[in-house]
């Protein structure tokens, strides 16, 4: 099955690191090169914006999902056209991460971190099977993925749920991450939820 569509969460902080910025825009044009229609919370600033931006820019595909108290607080990109309001947080995280075909996690504050482990709890219990890539950009997810090895070494995970996401340190191999992902059985994964 053709890869049609990624999910992309991502910060609306505008006060980052130009680092978290420039791979922002390197996997921008690495997700269009590809062709892939690219979902994301809707947002026009911060690495929102700045990922809808650059997909703009190069006449890529974009769709943002984005609740309906975020548009009425102006927060939405009012340049991305495929626009989904939805009914509230909840709704938002159900659409991005069930419709999609790879999940991608940038560098964020809460509400990306909220979403990683929420679409990593899904994987485990067979409800989603997409890869989940982790871009680590400068290390900043370094200490969650020791949290995750010792979640592992203390048997709150199987060895196996290391499996259910991966890790790259650079935007540009975020699609051979994606392309190279092992396959994620949901039966398998339902049977070995719990330890």
């Amino acid at each position: 099955m053709a890869l049609l569509k990624v999910s992309v969460f991502c910060s609306s902080s505008s006060l980052v690191n130009e680092n978290f910025i420039r791979e922002t825009d390197v996997l921008a044009r690495n997700l269009v090169n590809e062709d892939f229609l690219i979902q994301y919370g809707g947002g026009g600033v911060g690495l929102m914006g700045r990922l809808a931006d650059t997909v703009l820019s190069l006449n890529g595909k974009i769709r943002g999902i984005i609740p309906q108290f975020m548009v009425d607080e102006d927060w939405v990109h009012h340049d991305v056209t495929d626009m989904i309001v939805v009914n509230d947080m909840h709704d938002r995280k159900k659409k991005i991460m069930t419709e999609t075909d790879a999940i991608i996690a940038l560098p964020g504050g809460c509400g990306t971190l909220e979403e990683l482990t929420e679409a990593i709890t899904l994987k485990q219990l067979g409800i989603i099977s997409v890869p989940i890539i982790i871009l680590n950009t400068g290390g900043f997810y370094n200490h969650l993925i020791r949290l995750f090895q010792i979640m592992i070494e203390e048997n709150f995970l199987r060895k196996k749920h290391s499996s259910i996401w991966q890790i790259v340190n650079k935007a540009e191999n975020v699609v051979s991450a994606i392309k190279n992902s092992t396959p994620w059985d949901p039966v398998v994964a339902r049977n070995s939820a719990a330890i």
